[in-house]
């Protein structure tokens, strides 16, 4: 068994296609369903069941995919203490990040990053949950920063910080004339939310209660990462919507008078930079997480009493 073919089986497991595996590894099908032939033959057992699409491991498949990821793990193990013992960092770093988080905190943290360590290569994308659970599982990103938690045995979760959610509603909108709000107080049918496909949907329907929006007449949902796009449905069109406390901190004195805070136990999601359980590029995330920590208030960064986080799901 080599290295190679290690690498492949991998691949094949985490896209369930040989196809999408060999593009990958930027070498043809055939090429790489050969690889993993002479194994199988070397082996004396399939690896993987190919009546089956998308493709699967067999029950031996699967022990023999569990000890590849550890010589895998090991293999990367040995790569991140010779880079450790250098000096300065660089290399890629692949980090996958909901789009709710993003234009709080990545603009300094990469602008810090880039200056700190010029030689480091680092691509972020916007993702969804789910798009960025796939990817550590295929080992597309190298991490992902999103709320917590998630529930997924193969993942670990590093929780960076705390965050508020706050309301913002229409400038006339009756519940400015309370100095706090309380959960109890929002009118589901007048929410503007984001899609299904977004965690902070999720947490927006716990924290007003599942059973309101069960029964909601009207409740608006707008297909939509952005919530610069929420703030806009607010201002054009009346209700209201339920931000994070990071996305208000920007905004400018006038717009301020718009927000309102939850009483205690307030409202916050958990933000976790999240990795695959083989995760090796330890200096990598340590500098990350320090960058993008250096950007995010004290108070957000522990966890209390006085506060309630809303379930992802």
């Amino acid at each position: 068994m080599t290295l190679t073919q290690i690498e492949y089986i991998l691949a094949v497991e985490g896209s369930g296609s040989f196809v999408s595996a060999a593009e990958k590894w930027y070498v043809t099908q055939p090429t790489l369903s050969m690889q993993i032939q002479k194994l199988e033959e070397e082996l004396g057992v399939k690896i993987f069941d190919r009546s089956h699409h998308p493709i699967i491991a067999t029950e031996m498949g699967k022990k023999i995919l569990d000890q590849a990821k550890k010589v895998h793990y090991e293999r990367n193990v040995i790569d991140e203490i010779i880079f450790s013992q250098k000096d300065e960092l660089y290399g890629n770093l692949n980090v996958g990040v909901i789009p709710t988080v993003a234009p709080s905190i990545l603009p300094k943290t990469l602008q810090s990053l880039v200056k700190k360590y010029p030689k480091l290569d680092i691509t972020v994308s916007e993702m969804t949950t789910a798009s960025i659970i796939k990817s550590l599982k295929e080992g597309e990103i190298d991490f992902g920063i999103l709320s917590t938690p998630l529930f997924e045995k193969t993942l670990k979760e590093t929780v960076l910080y705390y965050e508020p959610y706050v309301m913002y509603a229409s400038a006339k909108h009756k519940l400015l004339n309370k100095k706090i709000i309380h959960p109890e107080d929002l009118d589901v049918n007048e929410i503007w939310s984001l899609g299904d496909e977004h965690c902070m949907r999720f947490q927006v329907i716990n924290l007003c209660g599942k059973q309101k929006f069960v029964g909601a007449q009207n409740p608006f949902i707008y297909n939509s990462g952005s919530i610069l796009s929420l703030i806009n449905m607010v201002d054009v069109n009346g209700g209201c919507t339920i931000l994070p406390e990071l996305a208000v901190s920007i905004f400018p004195e006038n717009m301020l008078e718009q927000v309102r805070y939850f009483s205690d136990p307030s409202p916050v999601r958990e933000i976790s930079l999240v990795t695959n359980k083989y995760f090796t590029k330890n200096k990598l995330s340590i500098a990350f997480m320090d960058s993008l920590l250096a950007n995010i208030p004290e108070a957000m960064k522990a966890k209390n009493k006085k506060r309630r986080v809303l379930s992802t799901s």
